[in-house]
C-alpha cells in the first residue's frame, strides 16, 4: 500500500493529534461531522494526497532528454501527473497518450520524442488510479463511479483543457487506455479529432433491443464473465478469467507482495506477454466458450488456484534473456516496481470492477450511446504476438465493420507482443506520425 509519503484523510480512521497539524485536525473533524470533503457518492475517503516534492525524480533517470515530468492541478478533482514533450513552442496541436495496465505515463517514453519532432505537443498522463496522479480514492471499497469510462473521458477532457487545448489531433489508448480513448472519440469527436487504438479492440456501445414490439427477436445475450468462469472451472486443470481475478480484494496484495519480489514480478509479467516469450502465437477464436478460451496463455486465462504472482513466476526470463532485452532494461523495470511499490495496484484495478460486461450501471451509461460509432479517422496497432487482439472473440471484426466507420489502418507489427509501443517504438512512431500527417492535421482544421 502507499507509504508514509501519502497523507490520507479518512473520517472513519482515528488520527493521533501528534500526527496532524491543528489545521488538519480541525479539517478532518469538520469533514467527519458534516460529511464534507468527499466527492459525490463517495462513502469512504482514502484520497491519495502524495507530496510529489518528497519523491525522487520520475523515471529514476531513464527518461530521455526533451521529456519533462509535470503535475497539473484541478483536473476533475485530481492533480494529474504527466510526461510532456514538444512543449517548448506554443500553438502546437495536441496528442494525448493513455496507458494501460500495469503501465504508467512512462510507458510512452519511446514514442513521445518522434511525435514531438513531427510538430506536436505530446501529453502522457498517469491515469486515474496510477502512478503520481493524486486525488483518487485508493481503498478497495471506494465508490467505483470515478473509475467508470465516462468519468475517465472527463479526466482526459479536463487535462487537455487545463493545458490550453480545445481539440486533440489524436488520442491514443493502449490496453486499458484503449477503451478510454475509443469512448472519448465516440462521445466527443469535436475534441478528439482522430484515434489510434492499441492492443484492445473497440467493439462499440452495447445494442438496445430493436423492433421487439413488432415481433423481432431479442438479441442473444452474451455469456457474462461469471458464467464464463463457471465453465472454465470445469476444465482440467480448472481455469479462471483474469479480469474476474483482477476484481478481487486479494489481487492487489498478491502482486504488490509477490513472493518473488515486485521487480521480479514485473520482469516476468512483461516477458510473458511480450514477443520474447515464443509461446505467444495468437489467432482468432471461434467463440467465447471455455474450450476456446483455454487456448489463451495463463496470463489471461489463469489456473484457478493461482494468483497473478504465481502465474507469471515460472516465466521469469533467464539472466541471458534479461541481458538481451533491449526494449526493457533492468533500470526501466525498476521504474515500474518503484511507482507501484509506492502507490499499490488497487486504484489501477478499479477499472476492471466497473467495466465488466455485466455491470448494470456501466451498461446503463454506455447504452446511452447505442447505435453510435467512432466516425473520426481511426487506426489500430498491436503486436503480432499479442493475444489481446483476439482474447474477445469477434471484437476485431466488430471494430472494423461497425464500431469504427472510418478505420484507415490496421497494423499487426512484427517483433511485438502486448507492449507494442515499448517493444517496437520505431515502428509505432512511424505509423503514428504518418497517420497524423494524413488525417489529424486536416481534421483539426475543420
Amino acid at each position: 500500500m502507499p507509504t508514509s509519503t501519502n497523507r490520507k484523510f479518512d473520517s472513519e480512521k482515528e488520527y493521533p493529534a501528534a500526527e496532524l497539524s491543528r489545521r488538519e485536525f480541525v479539517a478532518v473533524a469538520a469533514a467527519a461531522a458534516a460529511g464534507f470533503g468527499r466527492y459525490p457518492g463517495q462513502t469512504r475517503s482514502g484520497i491519495v494526497r502524495t507530496d510529489l516534492s518528497t519523491l525522487p525524480p520520475y523515471g529514476n533517470g531513464t527518461i530521455p532528454a526533451g521529456i519533462r515530468s509535470r503535475a497539473v492541478a484541478n483536473v476533475n478533482g485530481m492533480t494529474v501527473h504527466m510526461l510532456e514533450a514538444g512543449f517548448e513552442r506554443p500553438g502546437r496541436l495536441a496528442v494525448l497518450l493513455l496507458h494501460g495496465f500495469p503501465e504508467l505515463a512512462y510507458s510512452w517514453r519511446k514514442v513521445m520524442l518522434p511525435l514531438a519532432a513531427a510538430g506536436y505537443h505530446v501529453i502522457a498522463p498517469d491515469q486515474r488510479g496510477y502512478g503520481r496522479t493524486t486525488g483518487w480514492d485508493d481503498s478497495y471499497d471506494a465508490d467505483p463511479d470515478a473509475f467508470r469510462i465516462l468519468n475517465m473521458v472527463r479526466d482526459a477532457i479536463g487535462l487537455v483543457y487545463a493545458l490550453g487545448h480545445r481539440t486533440v489531433a489524436m488520442v491514443v489508448g493502449h490496453d486499458a487506455g484503449a477503451p478510454v480513448a475509443s469512448w472519448a472519440a465516440l462521445i466527443r469527436p469535436d475534441i478528439f479529432r482522430t484515434v489510434t487504438i492499441m492492443s484492445s479492440p473497440f467493439e462499440g456501445p452495447p445494442s438496445l433491443p430493436f423492433d421487439t414490439a413488432n415481433g423481432a427477436a431479442a438479441p442473444r445475450r452474451a455469456p457474462t464473465d461469471d458464467e464464463l468462469d463457471a465453465e472454465l472451472a470445469k476444465l482440467n486443470p480448472p481455469r479462471k478469467y483474469y479480469q474476474n481475478y483482477q476484481r478481487t480484494r486479494v489481487a492487489n496484495d498478491n502482486m504488490l507482495h509477490a513472493p518473488q519480489g515486485l521487480h521480479a514480478f514485473f520482469r516476468a509479467y512483461y516477458h510473458y506477454k511480450s514477443a520474447d516469450w515464443k509461446g505467444n502465437m495468437p489467432h482468432p477464436l471461434k467463440a467465447r466458450t471455455a474450450e476456446e478460451m483455454a487456448q489463451i496463455p495463463t496470463y489471461y486465462v489463469m489456473e484457478k488456484d493461482k494468483g497473478m504472482a504465481e502465474t507469471v513466476a515460472p516465466f521469469m526470463p533467464s539472466a541471458a534473456e534479461i541481458a538481451a532485452c533491449k526494449w526493457l532494461t533492468e533500470a526501466e523495470v525498476e521504474v515500474y516496481a518503484t511507482e507501484y511499490g509506492r502507490a499499490g495496484f488497487t486504484g489501477a484495478l478499479q477499472g476492471y470492477r466497473v467495466r465488466r460486461g455485466s455491470d448494470p450501471k456501466s451498461i446503463g451509461e454506455m447504452l446511452t450511446f447505442s447505435g453510435r460509432a467512432i466516425d473520426v479517422p481511426s487506426m489500430y496497432i498491436a503486436g503480432k504476438s499479442d493475444w489481446g487482439v483476439y482474447q474477445t472473440p469477434g471484437a476485431v471484426d466488430k471494430m472494423q465493420t461497425s464500431a469504427c466507420t472510418h478505420m484507415v489502418g490496421f497494423h499487426l507489427l512484427d517483433g511485438a507482443g502486448h507492449w507494442v509501443q515499448q517493444e517496437q517504438p520505431e515502428q509505432v512512431s512511424k505509423r503514428l506520425v504518418a497517420f497524423l500527417k494524413e488525417y489529424a492535421t486536416a481534421s483539426a482544421k475543420l
